[in-house]
């Protein structure tokens, strides 16, 4: 018997009952339909808050880390239909995705009790059409590929006070202040301003779905005031720490 062109299935996470690194034959949409889980693959680690998604093509290898209970809604396409029924060129790589009032109220006629057949593939192929038109969360933080751009990002990673500027960060490494500059644009996308700030946002996120309290979030990874951590987490976000604790 051939396999469904889609399935739906839904289910709860314990906090620290991930997956291991694996791939699917199908490609796969997860809901965070509250909770938050990261996914990490080689090109980098993406955080999928409360009512966020997340899209992993087929054949992409990845392991999930659940951060807090989670409650997460899963669409799977085969690989035929995703190609059928998608533009494929635009869903060919991983990312993380705002839930538009559109895909969420896919998502809630997909899981609904009722759904007929011959519906639940009009949402299916719906659902494709919409991630295609989707803006991407910028929740994502990309690795260098680089061994140089690696040790860097382990060192700025660990730095979660942000004390080392890029001259102590070059030197440990054992590359120069040049090549950090350039290496970071060239295989993240991001300086490496902009990198360390996303992964302090990016880590910060986690103690917040923790219950930490914003203040002492702020303090542990290095922001003058709850009102600049505030600032820096609405540029990554979108949310403010507190409109984030509220949806966790």
């Amino acid at each position: 018997m051939s396999a469904p062109p889609f399935t739906m299935r839904r289910g709860r996470k314990q906090r620290g009952r991930g997956l291991s690194i694996h791939s699917h034959e199908e490609a796969q949409l997860t809901f965070a339909a509250s909770g938050m889980v990261q996914v990490h693959t080689e090109a980098g680690r993406w955080l999928v808050p409360p009512q966020l998604a997340v899209w992993i093509p087929a054949g992409v290898p990845h392991r999930v880390e659940v951060l807090t209970d989670s409650e997460l809604w899963m669409v799977d396409w085969s690989l035929s239909v995703t190609q059928a029924w998608a533009p494929t060129t635009q869903l060919d790589r991983p990312f993380t995705l705002r839930v538009t009032p559109l895909m969420h109220a896919l998502l809630e006629a997909a899981f609904s009790a009722n759904i007929g057949s011959s519906k639940a593939e009009l949402v299916a192929r719906l659902m494709l059409h919409e991630l295609t038109e989707t803006v991407h969360a910028p929740t994502f933080l990309p690795l260098p590929v680089s061994l140089i751009g690696r040790r860097v990002a382990d060192l700025a990673f660990e730095d979660r006070q942000n004390r080392l500027n890029i001259d102590d960060l070059a030197s440990r490494a054992a590359t120069s202040v040049r090549t950090v500059s350039r290496l970071f644009p060239a295989e993240t996308g991001l300086t490496l301003k902009a990198w360390r700030q996303r992964a302090r946002i990016v880590q910060a996120m986690d103690g917040l779905a923790r219950g930490t309290p914003i203040a002492r979030v702020a303090a542990e990874f290095g922001f003058a005031s709850t009102a600049s951590f505030s600032c820096a987490f609405r540029q990554v976000t979108d949310m403010t720490p507190t409109m984030f604790r509220a949806e966790v």
